[in-house]
């Protein structure tokens, strides 16, 4: 099972934030507060983000499709 199927990009490509907020329903605050570990949020099994230049940072999609199917695999 693949969270991306129909989308047009690569496994193994880098996607931004507006992506990831698209691909797993959580909004962009807290995205970022499941990566801060002082967060009641925090979530350590979240992927961490990739620095691509001083001022931007993406995701692995890969990642972020294996945290996707975690979280499926793991509902009730």
């Amino acid at each position: 099972m693949n969270a991306f199927t129909g989308q047009t990009f690569q496994m193994n490509q880098i996607i931004n934030i507006k992506q990831v907020v698209l691909f797993t329903g959580v909004g962009r605050s807290t995205i970022y507060e499941m990566m801060d570990e002082f967060s009641p949020y925090y979530d350590p099994t979240f992927p961490k983000r990739v620095k691509i230049t001083q001022n931007r940072i993406g995701w692995s999609a890969w990642e972020i499709n294996q945290w996707i199917e975690a979280k499926l695999a793991s509902r009730e």
